[in-house]
């Protein structure tokens, strides 16, 4: 019995690798994608003539085509997150009127009005709000105080149970429930994707802080290219120096002549985000960067540290003639020659001279 195992054990034999067996590591690895920021001045730029979800959307949407986005923040004030646009003030008032008119009878939708939640129909629309805010907003309530009012695993059980009814509560009251201050603008945004920053009421508080916050994306190789949505001249400084720090730097704002598009690499409007075409245009941008990527590699610079390394510089290369030797010797030819000129040649035996015979 143990002969035999000592016969495994020698025949067991663990096989080697050989070295051209391991594949060799290979640089044909792609590279990786550029790190994008958004950076979003609410206070200067915002976005009152578009939806605020959608016009988030259509701006990484535009924002991606430089490269992966790692960061969205949008800053402001209290006075940018309470204003509300001409264009939605018109829509609430002719909604309240359309809300009379249906109260009163002299008119009807053409469809119901659905409920979000429970799939109930109304035909007045006043009818469907009193609706929602009786029994969901009253349901909605009690779970996030039951989630606040728990601790540990319990809380951690309630969202996983409440997480769907939630979300759902939320998409409908967007649609039926008007905001009591301003339009939604910072939850609107939260859902497409940046992360909203209120700031102080101070002057330019939101300039300082977002400046602050590009500074340090910059300081900490966050991000190779800025994209800033602004008009202010202000930001310039901060442009100048992430260029010094050879980083992409983009602009979209309205106007069509500026500071910041000076200075910028790439200029855009709003207009041009929302309708698609800034992301058309931006394959020839960075097809243009690539290339200066490219040539910037092939440059040449001297260094003499490393030519002396490479052995270019070493020792002393004398490229000098020595003149006074060869007029030496042209003189003393002319002396002991018998009158004729340097250039006519003789054979020892006269034969083949360039002189005439006499």
């Amino acid at each position: 019995m143990f002969s035999r195992f000592l016969h495994r054990i020698r025949s067991s034999k663990t096989p080697i690798t050989s070295l051209n067996s391991i594949k060799p590591f290979t640089s044909l690895n792609p590279k990786p994608p550029t790190r994008v920021a958004v950076f979003w001045d609410l206070d200067n730029k915002p976005p009152a003539s578009h939806p605020p979800h959608d016009a988030a959307v259509k701006l990484r949407t535009a924002a991606s085509s430089f490269g992966s986005v790692k960061l969205m923040v949008a800053y402001a004030n209290r006075h940018a997150f309470s204003y509300v646009p001409a264009q939605v003030r018109e829509e609430r008032k002719d909604r309240k009127l359309l809300n009379q008119l249906e109260n009163t009878g002299l008119a009807k939708p053409a469809e119901p009005y659905f409920c979000g939640v429970c799939d109930r129909r109304f035909y007045a629309n006043e009818k469907l709000i009193a609706h929602f805010r009786q029994i969901h907003e009253t349901e909605n309530q009690k779970r996030v105080r039951q989630i606040e009012a728990a601790k540990g695993h319990q809380r951690v059980r309630l969202v996983a149970k409440y997480s769907m009814k939630m979300e759902k509560y939320k998409r409908a009251a967007r649609n039926v429930l008007t905001p009591k201050e301003g339009y939604g603008l910072a939850d609107e945004l939260k859902r497409g994707g940046f992360w909203v920053k209120m700031v102080s009421d101070k002057p330019e508080a939101a300039d300082r802080a977002l400046k602050e916050h590009m500074v340090d994306v910059m300081d900490r190789r966050e991000a190779e290219c800025l994209v800033l949505v602004s008009d202010d001249s202000g930001f310039a400084e901060v442009l100048w120096e992430a260029k010094e720090r050879c980083l992409r730097t983009v602009v979209i704002g309205d106007l069509s002549e500026g500071k910041l598009k000076r200075v910028a690499d790439v200029a855009y409007s709003w207009k041009e985000v929302v309708m698609g075409k800034a992301k058309k245009e931006v394959e020839k941008v960075v097809g243009k960067w690539r290339d200066g990527d490219v040539l910037k590699k092939l440059e040449w610079s001297y260094d003499p540290v490393l030519e002396k390394e490479r052995g270019f510089c070493c020792g002393d290369w004398d490229y000098g003639f020595d003149s006074d030797g060869d007029d030496d010797e042209v003189e003393n030819g002319a002396e002991m020659g018998d009158g004729g000129d340097w250039w006519e040649m003789d054979d020892e035996d006269g034969a083949g001279s360039s002189r005439p015979c006499r």
